[in-house]
């Protein structure tokens, strides 16, 4: 947001001059919009858009506007203050340290297996006489180890402005070619609640983009060689394109939704399989090409959100494991963590390796498996509440002495941050209400 300072610079202290913000430095936006809006999300909208039409359009823009507080406040913490993310996290006490320990751990193991899973249907759908799902799903696994790997961050922020030109170009061909109602587009940014669209909205502002990448954009700011505050107006020039970006998405999707499906009365499997179902409707109406393209984009989105995991949050987990070690004086747990992870010294670290490998080989064996009910109920749990954990800590950490005073939050991301604690509780609380608690017991 553009109003996040407190009342100024203290007395006798220089505030750093900033650097211009400039779109060739734009990097990590474009990473944590290819990882953040996954095949979910952009299912979540096209069924959104395909029962109420355009009526939610203002919701989703909203939804972006939360993402761009919340992914503002990540990396201002990093630069303002030269420390991580988990640095701040622990400085609130050692709960922190246990809610993220089990978290990353459990999330972990089913996100894999999700992952993998929606990145090999687009494939089964193009190519119907090759490989199984769960074939095609370790494949993709497989993929994402080997180039995360292999490369450090800067091949890997090529490899997703790539993915995110497909994306971007594939979905918003697809809109352009239903021939959206503009009309009735401009009338859905009025804020209108239709009847039984209540979870619909909240789910459009809370959930389009909102995973643990948020989170980890900080440490992909730190990655691309930003490390202290006068990248400031660089790193919001860059989470704008961001959250930019992914508002296109939404609106691109909800057109499809609303001119394709809800004006034919078209219903869609709930899950990344509407996507494959939206293929079929494609092809019906615009023939193989467009149906084939689409597949690419669901197959490019799916992917980059597969690699964009496997990547930010291994760091975060390098990080995690680092600051533990230096806490029980570890030998060799010295020097600035920030600038290790713009130096590249946390990807080439064995915690970043290790995790890696466990987003990729135990989350196999639920491909063949029917997942545990209890694990999916722990995973539920955990991941409902994370959104909620980053706003709120967020909140508590740049309005204490944890920040500077010039860079603590002013009244707007106060706000904003307070704002989408609250959502993401309420969120927090549905989807717990929503597990199926009977398998459990």
């Amino acid at each position: 947001m553009a109003e996040t300072t407190g009342s100024g610079t203290a007395a006798g202290e220089t505030e750093p001059r900033l650097r211009k913000a400039s779109w060739k430095y734009v990097g990590p936006g474009i990473v944590v919009a290819a990882t953040g809006v996954g095949a979910g999300d952009l299912v979540a909208t096209l069924i959104a858009g395909s029962k109420f039409g355009y009526t939610l359009l203002w919701a989703a823009i909203i939804g972006c506007l939360v993402k761009i507080s919340l992914a503002e406040a990540t990396g201002r913490w990093h630069l303002a203050t030269g420390r991580t993310l988990f640095e701040g996290w622990r400085s609130l006490g050692q709960w922190t340290t246990y809610y993220f320990a089990v978290y990353v751990v459990i999330w972990g193991f089913v996100y894999g297996a999700t992952a993998m899973s929606s990145s090999a249907l687009p494939l089964v759908a193009l190519f119907p006489d090759g490989p199984s799902l769960k074939t095609w799903a370790v494949i993709c696994g497989l993929l994402g180890l080997a180039f995360v790997w292999f490369n450090r961050y800067a091949v890997f922020e090529k490899a997703m402005t790539v993915v995110i030109g497909m994306k971007f170009l594939i979905v918003v061909y697809v809109a352009i070619r239903v021939a959206p109602d503009l009309g009735n587009a401009f009338a859905g940014l009025a804020p209108v609640l239709p009847d039984g669209s209540l979870l619909y909205t909240l789910g459009l502002v809370g959930g389009v983009g909102g995973t643990i990448t948020m989170a980890a954009y900080g440490y992909w700011v730190n990655s691309k060689g930003w490390t202290d505050i006068t990248w400031l107006k660089v790193m919001r020039l860059d989470n704008r394109v961001a959250y930019i970006t992914t508002g296109v998405f939404v609106v691109a999707m909800m057109i499809i939704g609303a001119e394709l499906l809800h004006s034919t009365d078209i219903a869609l499997n709930s899950g990344d399989r509407g996507l494959v179902d939206l293929g079929k409707v494609l092809e019906d109406k615009f023939g193989a090409v467009t149906a084939n393209l689409f597949l690419f984009g669901f197959f490019a989105t799916s992917f980059g959100a597969l690699m964009g995991v496997w990547h930010g949050v291994s760091l975060m987990f390098a990080d995690f494991v680092e600051r533990l070690r230096r806490e029980r004086g570890a030998a060799g747990g010295t020097g600035d963590m920030v600038e290790e992870v713009a130096a590249g010294k946390r990807e080439k670290s064995l915690p970043f390796r290790a995790y890696l490998l466990w987003l990729t080989f135990p989350p196999m064996g639920l491909l063949f498996l029917d997942q545990p009910f209890g694990l999916v109920i722990a995973y539920g749990v955990l991941g409902a509440f994370f959104m909620p954990f980053l706003a709120l800590t967020l909140l508590w950490l740049l309005n204490t002495s944890r920040t500077p005073g010039q860079w603590r939050n002013g009244w707007l991301s106060n706000v904003m941050l307070a704002a989408a604690g609250l959502l993401f509780l309420v969120l927090c609380v549905k989807q717990i209400m929503d597990l199926d608690w009977n398998s459990f017991f």
